[in-house]
């Protein structure tokens, strides 16, 4: 996955939008104002790409226990976040299920007038 692919498919769910809060460095996705994925611009053009993604506490130890390429979530709670390694023993089709996995978790999170008002809007 390249960095273009994992923007353009963040980009493609419902009510997302792209933050720096942090640095220039550190791009941040959101839905309803609610983070769910993070990732270091500079870390993909070091070739040393990852993504931090939102979890289900018991799936997240599951998929460290599977993928070499999945860790505690690297400056965020070990609990509920992971972090991804790109171009690892975790192929694409796994990596994008869990940034829908990371999208829903936070998107189901919101209010049910926060979810409405997404659903409705033209994205």
């Amino acid at each position: 996955m390249t960095i273009t692919d994992f923007y353009d498919y963040c980009l493609s769910k419902k009510g997302v939008t792209e933050h720096f809060p942090f640095d220039e460095d550190t791009l941040v996705f959101k839905v309803g104002g609610k983070m769910f994925a993070l990732s270091s611009l500079s870390n993909w053009e070091s070739g040393k790409a990852a993504v931090n993604l939102k979890c289900d506490p018991e799936r997240a130890v599951a998929l460290r226990e599977e993928y070499s390429g999945v860790v505690p979530g690297f400056h965020m709670s070990k609990v509920h976040w992971n972090t991804v390694t790109i171009n690892s023993d975790v192929p694409v089709k796994v990596l994008r299920e869990l940034i829908d996995h990371s999208y829903e978790l936070v998107f189901n999170s919101l209010t049910k007038k926060g979810r409405e008002e997404i659903l409705h809007k033209d994205n």
